[in-house]
């Protein structure tokens, strides 16, 4: 059966819809309860579903704003099921979402911002220019400034590393893209970003790439 994605206010989430999305990252290392769940529904103005028939593989709480000016897409809290199913999910999710962000932002380019809670979750950014951070690559000035802006929306200004692009946890749970891949393991030089990632401390990478105009309207990143 094929996967269908669809993107609605989260104002109009039903408490079923949110109890389901807390058992799908239930019994994980870092597990979203029904209570954090909930609260997103206040804290993004978008969120992305993606069922198989009735069950649901995958969610994404985001909103599309302007960051000093830049078309941007944040993603809050996403996570897939851990099936085979998973690489489906997350391309169907992603590719609603750019739908959403060529809608609001034509003609555009748009930056795509989320923390990530492992390296599979570069997964999010296939086919996005100048992603980053990146092993053997120094931030520019304008990288690092960016990785702030987000760490400040995402509500860890001052426990940032902007070297690393590392939220620095306080034991609270945070959230972030929860996606793991059934397929290879990323290579090395990924894994490397998260050596000093303590997922259970609440620690995050930082992560954005850009989404060109001219990809979002010839659908390129749906592909």
């Amino acid at each position: 059966m094929a996967m269908a994605a669809s993107t609605k206010d989260t104002t109009s989430l039903s408490d079923t819809e949110l109890v389901e999305m807390a058992d799908l990252s239930a019994e994980r290392e870092v597990s979203f309860d029904i209570g954090f769940v909930s609260k997103q529904r206040e804290e993004w103005v978008l969120v992305t579903q993606v069922r198989e028939g009735p069950k649901l593989r995958g969610f994404s709480f985001c909103t599309l704003e302007r960051i000093g000016g830049t078309p941007s897409l944040l993603v809050g809290l996403a996570a897939t099921d851990r099936t085979t199913k998973a690489d489906a999910a997350l391309k169907a999710m992603m590719s609603d979402q750019y739908r959403r962000a060529l809608l609001a932002f034509p003609d555009e380019d748009v930056l795509l911002g989320t923390r990530l809670l492992c390296a599979d979750g570069f997964k999010a950014f296939a086919k996005l220019t100048d992603v980053v951070p990146r092993l053997d690559h120094r931030p520019s000035g304008e990288e690092r400034a960016w990785a702030r802006r987000l760490a400040k929306r995402f509500g860890a200004e001052n426990r940032l590393d902007d070297r690393t692009f590392v939220t620095k946890g306080t034991g609270s749970l945070v959230g972030g893209l929860d996606f793991e891949s059934p397929k290879a393991q990323p290579g090395e030089e990924l894994e490397a970003l998260f050596k000093s990632v303590n997922l259970k401390r609440g620690d995050r990478l930082v992560a954005f790439g850009w989404a060109m105009a001219e990809d979002l309207a010839a659908g390129r990143l749906a592909r």
